[in-house]
């Protein structure tokens, strides 16, 4: 495999995550996202490449860098941030071919995660390790991005008793329980209305409404639409129309292939997340939608037999058309394959509830 060595350089705290853990980094152009994480999810991300159509499906991983002052290095809290150097290890694509990672780059600090099963009493531990991935929502002008965390179970077969009632509580009080979903956290473009300060569940930032994990956490069976709605900028409890219509039916699309997908793989993936991104500047959504190809638009109107052609336009290189939505399966800090275990019920419950409140939306409630 080849190697790329990382100067101290310019990289950036990464500020447009919906949720997640702190220490994300990113370039200064917003291409790549730099995640520290655990081996088991490396290793998730390097097995995916035997698994075609599951890697549609997730970020396009471009490698994985060590942050450490040398190769021996085991972590990098004891580090002097003025000498560290960072190696990328260049994965080959599902294509077969390794992608390039630019040089140099800088990082401030070492960054830390949140630990992932051993207890810690809510410490952040250290690591050296982190993956290397495109930017799910690089290519459009005002993202508008939604994670919805699946499953009604959160916690692997590794998690300690503590850490099993905890997530479990966690499940039975929210959504999680009985949908097997959550919604964890949204970014909401206002193309420019005034919005008076923070509001119920949300701040406003730089022309965003956020939404964090406490709104989520508070939405009910009953009202969750609400947050669906409040993503989508949908009067409450009508059908949508317009672009909004447009857009949930393209998402609907790419849940059926999601979906089509799961069905067919055997996994266990907790705590897992969709990262739901569309185009949220009116104006390019709108033009976006009136250029795209008759072809395209007829691919889409037809059946979804061949889900690996009707995606692989998902991940357009730089200079291709504006991008209108964008689905994808997102942090597989415990995951694994499991061959001869069927497919992944709890991940599948959270998808399917998922699907039939998108459809939902485009009734009224």
């Amino acid at each position: 495999m080849e190697h790329q060595s990382f100067r101290r350089s310019q990289l950036i705290p990464f500020d447009g995550a919906a949720a997640g853990h702190e220490g994300v980094l990113s370039d200064p152009s917003g291409i790549v996202v730099i995640k520290p994480c655990k081996e088991a999810e490396i290793d998730f991300y390097q097995s995916a490449s035997s698994h075609p159509h599951f890697a549609i499906y997730i970020p396009t991983f471009m490698g994985t860098i060590s942050l450490s002052t040398n190769a021996d290095s085991t972590s990098a809290a004891d580090a002097d941030p003025s000498k560290l150097t960072h190696t990328a290890t260049m994965i080959p694509t599902a294509a077969g071919s390794a992608i390039p990672l630019e040089s140099p780059h800088t990082i401030a600090q070492a960054p830390v995660v949140e630990s992932a099963w051993a207890p810690s009493n809510g410490a952040k531990i250290t690591t050296d390790r982190a993956i290397v991935l495109k930017n799910v929502a690089a290519g459009f002008k005002k993202p508008n991005i939604l994670d919805v965390k699946l499953g009604k179970r959160l916690w692997d077969d590794k998690a300690p008793p503590a850490k099993r009632a905890r997530l479990e509580q966690a499940s039975q009080e929210t959504t999680c329980g009985l949908l097997g979903l959550r919604i964890e956290g949204m970014r909401i473009w206002q193309n420019g209305d005034e919005v008076d300060g923070d509001g119920d569940g949300f701040t406003f930032k730089d022309g965003y409404k956020v939404y964090g994990k406490p709104y989520g956490r508070s939405l009910s069976v009953e009202t969750i639409r609400q947050g669906f709605e409040e993503f989508f900028l949908l009067e409450r409890g009508a059908p949508a129309k317009g672009l909004a219509r447009k857009v949930i039916n393209r998402f609907l699309e790419d849940l059926d292939g999601l979906l089509y997908v799961l069905e067919r793989e055997e996994s266990r993936i907790y705590s897992a997340s969709m990262l739901f991104v569309y185009e949220g500047d009116k104006e390019t959504l709108k033009s976006t939608l009136a250029a795209e190809p008759e072809e395209d638009a007829l691919k889409r109107a037809g059946n979804n037999e061949t889900h690996e052609e009707t995606h692989e336009g998902d991940d357009d290189d730089e200079g291709g058309p504006p991008a209108v939505q964008a689905l994808k399966l997102i942090d597989f800090a415990h995951a694994e394959w499991t061959p001869g275990q069927g497919p992944d019920e709890n991940l599948l419950h959270g998808l399917k509830s998922t699907i039939k409140l998108f459809e939902g939306l485009l009734k009224s409630s």
